[in-house]
């Protein structure tokens, strides 16, 4: 065993079994894309290049639904991202700066709880929870929803960022005359900004193509762009949603990929900090 390097990449079937997870990943994605273009009625049939179907999203008899469903997803996910951002920030420098403490453990179970319990399990509890404080079911149900829901994945890149900010710097920053909060807001807040920014970004595009637990809680009369392309697939599948669902996934890797970068250039000036470097 001696002298393995523990790369996976070496390990016999790594490659066809990744190829095939791959495949069976994106090849419907891959499907839907190409169909969008196609210039016939049928999903199956290819009928020549055309955007025609891009063009009744915006100008079709469908259009006006699909315009008001996606303000709604707009709104909600920046109101849902800023509202988890934020909290998820204070929850991050407590956990984090704030040393050990009776409960810490518990509190930072229950931030992760809503990545590990399934999201159905989610949906009915909050669902059953709207019910029985009689909160009226809407627009701001689905809101509140996903604060709660977009907290963690907000909080995560938040956390991993404000762990590589070494505390000399708030020290510092306190032995020139600085209060705890000018610390905070003129030194820490500025190095914690990637993470933030990371955790914004993530816990946006969480809210924005979040579908099962706006389907359960969002209430009669209001949708948004996943519950909407439901709405439309259940009266059967038209090229016209297909190229609604392009655009979503478009928005989606682009969000993800900045947010990809954001972290990364996080880390990348984390890795150039002198002081960091100087105390190795």
């Amino acid at each position: 065993m001696r002298g393995r390097t523990g790369d996976v990449r070496t390990y016999p079937g790594f490659l066809p079994v990744t190829v095939v997870c791959l495949v069976v990943l994106y090849a419907p994605l891959l499907v839907v894309m190409v169909y969008s273009f196609n210039d016939s009625l049928s999903i199956t049939r290819w009928g020549g290049f055309s955007l025609s179907w891009y063009h009744d999203v915006f100008t079709g008899t469908e259009s006006a639904k699909f315009k008001a469903a996606a303000w709604n997803s707009l709104t909600i996910a920046l109101m849902a991202a800023t509202a988890s951002t934020t909290i998820a920030t204070a929850a991050a420098v407590a956990m984090v700066r704030g040393g050990q403490f009776r409960g810490r453990s518990l509190n930072l179970a229950l931030i992760s709880m809503p990545i590990m319990v399934p999201e159905i399990v989610t949906a009915v509890a909050t669902l059953v929870f709207f019910s029985a404080i009689g909160f009226t079911l809407g627009y701001f149900s689905i809101v509140v929803a996903h604060i709660v829901f977009c907290i963690p994945f907000a909080y995560l890149p938040i956390a991993a960022r404000l762990e590589g900010i070494d505390g000399s710097y708030e020290e510092a920053a306190q032995d020139l005359y600085a209060s705890r909060g000018q610390a905070f807001r003129r030194v820490l807040m500025p190095l914690m900004a990637p993470g933030i920014l990371a955790g914004f970004l993530l816990a946006f595009i969480i809210s924005l193509d979040d579908f099962i637990i706006t389907n359960f809680i969002k209430g009669a009369g209001v949708e948004t762009l996943p519950t909407a392309i439901f709405g439309s697939v259940k009266q059967g599948i038209k090229p016209n949603i297909m190229a609604l669902s392009t655009l979503m996934l478009v928005v989606s890797v682009l969000v993800v990929t900045l947010s990809w970068l954001v972290g990364r250039y996080g880390e990348k000036s984390r890795a150039d900090d002198p002081l960091r470097t100087a105390t190795r």
